[in-house]
């Protein structure tokens, strides 16, 4: 199984940001295709964004594009989501997924196409 371990979370203001980070040490990090999802209780993982193996073809679920950017640094096996503007309703536990794929673009906006996740790093919004 890969071992994912998100970290970055924390307490955020409306207006300001915060940036996660997504680790996977001692695996080939760029055979990957990874993302990033959020959960409140009692729902479903929500797909934020998304990012192929190279980095070079990215996707941001509808509501956070233009505010969360996510990206990665195969060199450092390290994926990030960039969040800027959080909104309160946004307060969540945000996960790391990981798709073992190549595919030269990224469409996999389920949490069900993932292969593996991370624990979740708890992300709180105020106003």
């Amino acid at each position: 199984q890969v071992q994912l371990v998100e970290s970055g979370g924390g307490l955020v203001q409306a207006g300001g940001s915060l940036r996660l980070s997504c680790g996977l040490p001692g695996r080939t990090f760029s055979w990957y295709a990874m993302g990033w999802f959020r959960q409140s209780p009692g729902k479903e993982r929500e797909f934020v964004a998304a990012i192929n193996w190279s980095g070079d073809s990215t996707s941001h679920a509808d509501s956070v594009k233009g505010r969360f950017t996510i990206s990665r640094d195969n060199g450092k096996n390290t994926v990030y989501l960039q969040m800027n503007s959080p909104k309160p309703e946004e307060a969540a536990v945000y996960y790391c997924a990981a798709r073992r794929s190549r595919a030269s673009t990224v469409r996999s906006t389920t949490a069900g196409e993932y292969d593996d996740w991370g624990q979740g790093t708890q992300v709180t919004v105020s106003s």
